[in-house]
């Protein structure tokens, strides 16, 4: 098959919908500048707030191609949001200093704690959202999820002074509801129980309460499922359905030791 032959074929299985491949790396650079905007000593937030609306408004020109765009105060109401959810990040930071006794400093936590990066870009993700944004807060929080393993969908709600610590592997899922001072360790996933299509307007994933402690690769799963407060769930647990309010749920695995004779 000659060149001209291989980019017919090419082009004629090229039937997705309009797809502009910018929109991801701009809305990366966007969530980048975004996270310098609220925590870095040395950007200027008056001139970055500037930049990011253009930043923004290019972003909506390209994801809303084919779609209807949301309001022009859009972007007036989410910086309105701003001080709020730095309000929140910060108790978010102040959570992990609390709780990981390996955590030196504050200045730590923001800089070097995949976790709260994970938190942060998914807090600010989640106005957008809650919005109705089309596709850019997904992105956003799919490109902390290729940077840390901690895969947020936007559409969750969580409440105040979350922690999730070590931070790879943990999923939650977009109907879960995490309130306050929750902590969740590396591998746990709030999922939903079934997979379906149809279940798409439904509350899929489950809710925790406040003061719940979820060890590493617990799995909870399903939109009834509540966790109730002051519970800690152990490593490797399996839960399906609701737990009462100051529960311990744990997971005793057979563990066998055997030592070579004369060694």
């Amino acid at each position: 098959m000659d060149k001209d032959k291989i980019i017919a074929e090419l082009n004629r299985h090229k039937k997705m919908p309009y797809l502009d491949f910018r929109l991801k790396q701009e809305t990366e650079e966007f969530t980048d500048t975004l996270f310098y905007t609220l925590f870095d000593t040395n950007t200027p937030v008056g001139v970055n707030l500037e930049m990011l609306e253009n930043k923004f408004n290019h972003l909506m020109d390209k994801a809303c191609m084919e779609l209807e765009k949301p309001s022009e105060e859009l972007w007036n109401s989410y910086i309105a949001q701003l001080p709020l959810i730095l309000e929140k990040l910060n108790l978010d930071a102040e959570a992990i200093l609390n709780c990981d006794p390996a955590s030196l400093s504050i200045q730590e936590i923001y800089m070097a704690y995949p976790g709260f990066y994970a938190i942060s870009i998914y807090r600010l993700a989640h106005e957008l959202y809650m919005a109705g944004v089309p596709l850019i807060p997904r992105l956003m929080t799919e490109y902390a999820h290729r940077q840390t393993g901690v895969d947020i969908n936007p559409g969750a709600k969580i409440g105040k002074s979350f922690f999730i610590d070590h931070a790879t592997g943990v999923v939650i899922g977009e109907t879960a509801i995490i309130h306050d001072n929750v902590k969740i360790y590396q591998g746990v996933t709030l999922g939903a129980l079934y997979v379906a299509k149809n279940l798409e307007k439904t509350k899929r994933h489950p809710t925790i309460e406040n003061n719940v402690t979820i060890y590493a690769n617990a799995t909870i799963l399903g939109g009834e499922t509540v966790v109730g407060a002051n519970s800690i769930i152990g490593g490797n647990a399996w839960i399906t359905e609701s737990v009462p309010p100051n529960s311990k749920v744990y997971h005793t695995p057979e563990i066998k030791i055997k030592t070579a004779p004369n060694v």
